[in-house]
């Protein structure tokens, strides 16, 4: 998986001033584009849209400083349907205007070249089991938060919050199906998965039941599930499980992800410091 990772990588240098077809890195890769920009984003922490758009802009600089070809030249081929458009571009990466940097010799920020390898320690072991599900409803309350990569997602923490505990006592009562009980479902994001983009956080149960009044309910499709399991320090437990999820199950495992929601069910210590985790993640056999 991890080679044909790095072919796409090699077909992105290729083309930076080209159009980059995700469809063909996406062959490339011998996966599905849902999969390979949920990979990429996993294993290089950021999206895939993102890492194009600053390899262009890093090669682009360069000619910049350079001198030799006049700025909107070097804008067009870049993509850039306007000098404006590759100023704004070129400034949000590089902090400074395309031809301030070619007034002042400016020193410009570098994306480098990516390049994926495995390093396999051996020192743990990864629990988890494959279940074939028929399909089922997410029922509760619903917000559209913002995505955040790292650290607390105060969005979700403040609608959590604002939920009367009567409700989640009642919507606890529907649940009939695995996970059992209170859960958090991510549904409906971005393609990119960008930072900041947004994505419907759903607050509830797996249930067979009908909505109640005043809740919603999310439809979810029969399918395949990986499931994999945790404990540990709280929430360093949980982070640390969808780092390993993506960066050694999936290039070592015969699946890819899927589109469809993603399920985390938690039960935290009495003093909040330790957390059992069950992550349900949608998946399809390789090649499927």
């Amino acid at each position: 998986m991890l080679e044909r990772l790095n072919q796409a990588l090699e077909y992105i240098e290729d083309r930076l001033d080209q159009q980059v077809d995700v469809t063909e890195l996406a062959r490339i890769a011998a996966t599905s584009e849902y999969h390979l920009r949920r990979m990429f984003s996993a294993l290089a922490g950021m999206p895939l849209s993102e890492y194009v758009r600053r390899r262009r802009l890093t090669v682009a600089g360069a000619e910049v400083l350079a001198g030799q070809v006049p700025l909107l030249e070097i804008a067009v081929r870049y993509g850039y349907g306007s000098g404006e458009a590759f100023a704004r571009a070129f400034r949000a990466v590089h902090g400074i205007g395309p031809g301030e940097a070619r007034r002042t010799g400016a020193a410009l920020v570098s994306q480098p070249r990516l390049a994926f390898r495995l390093t396999v320690e051996g020192n743990s072991s990864m629990r988890y089991r494959i279940v074939d599900r028929p399909e089922f409803n997410v029922v509760g309350l619903k917000a559209r938060v913002p995505l955040v990569h790292s650290g607390p997602n105060q969005a979700i923490i403040d609608f959590v919050r604002g939920i009367d505990p009567r409700t989640l006592e009642r919507l606890e009562e529907l649940s009939d199906q695995e996970p059992q009980g209170i859960v958090a479902v991510c549904d409906d994001l971005d393609p990119s998965r960008a930072e900041g983009t947004e994505l419907d956080y759903h607050h509830g149960v797996i249930t067979s039941a009908a909505a109640p009044e005043g809740t919603t309910a999310l439809p979810v499709p029969a399918g395949t599930w990986a499931v994999f399991t945790t404990s540990g320090p709280a929430p360093q437990a949980i982070q640390e499980l969808w780092r390993d999820v993506f960066t050694q199950w999936f290039p070592s495992n015969p699946y890819r992800s899927r589109p469809g929601p993603e399920i985390l069910r938690t039960r935290l210590s009495p003093d909040g410091t330790e957390a059992d985790a069950e992550l349900w993640l949608p998946v399809e056999r390789d090649g499927s």
